[in-house]
């Protein structure tokens, strides 16, 4: 392990707005009390899974003040990233957590997340990798032990096939779609959510790719 790798973990130690699943092994995480505890509001709070630099968390941390914004992933050195840019930006409402995505119930409680945003996340293509698709049914599952009963989940993605499955396993499981594009810049007008680009995205972009998006509630 590189020395910066080194030094951005014992840098995430000692950040007030990351979180690491090691810190609990001795005390409680505030399940149940993120917005309270962490955050000091009563503001609903959003998650984005594998959330990588945190560019698009903190982007909408920016976009939406009147929301509380987590950041998961388990690479902390990717997590430095953003709580470095939320700090700089002066960003109150925003928090990282390292932790592994399906042990989302140990740090959160039932109806604590009022939505969930994927972004460009590693479509799995082998056959055997399905069952490790963040919008599988094994992970959508999880997602229900800590959403409210009308969360949605929002997915962008540049992996056509990763769209489709994810098309098919919300019909598979009878729910609704509230938005979905093909083609996500073929749009005249796009919410200001779906503007921001993260730094894979513009080189996705650079190369030609379609960029798909659907958001779903979560909940039959």
């Amino acid at each position: 392990m590189g020395k910066n790798k080194l030094q951005r973990y014992a840098d995430n130690k000692g950040f007030e707005n990351v979180f690491e699943h090691t810190d609990f092994k001795d005390e409680e995480p505030p399940k149940g009390n993120w917005a309270e505890e962490v955050f000091e509001n009563k503001n609903p709070i959003v998650l984005e899974l594998a959330c990588g630099k945190g560019e698009y968390t903190t982007n909408l941390a920016k976009a939406n003040p009147e929301k509380n914004f987590i950041g998961i992933d388990i690479k902390g050195d990717r997590i430095w990233k953003g709580a470095i840019r939320a700090q700089e930006e002066g960003l109150q409402n925003v928090r990282f957590l390292r932790c592994y995505i399906d042990h989302l119930e140990q740090f959160f409680a039932d109806n604590e997340i009022s939505e969930i945003w994927i972004t460009f996340p590693d479509p799995y293509l082998k056959k055997g990798d399905i069952k490790k698709r963040l919008t599988s049914p094994k992970f959508l599952d999880i997602y229900r032990t800590v959403t409210t009963s009308d969360a949605q989940l929002h997915l962008k993605t540049d992996s056509q096939q990763l769209f489709r499955y994810t098309l098919d396993v919300i019909s598979d499981q009878g729910l609704v779609v509230s938005e979905r594009i093909d083609d996500l810049y073929s749009e005249t007008e796009l919410s200001d959510e779906l503007q921001i680009k993260t730094y894979y995205e513009r080189k996705h972009l650079e190369r030609g790719r379609t960029i798909q998006y659907v958001r779903f509630y979560l909940n039959p």
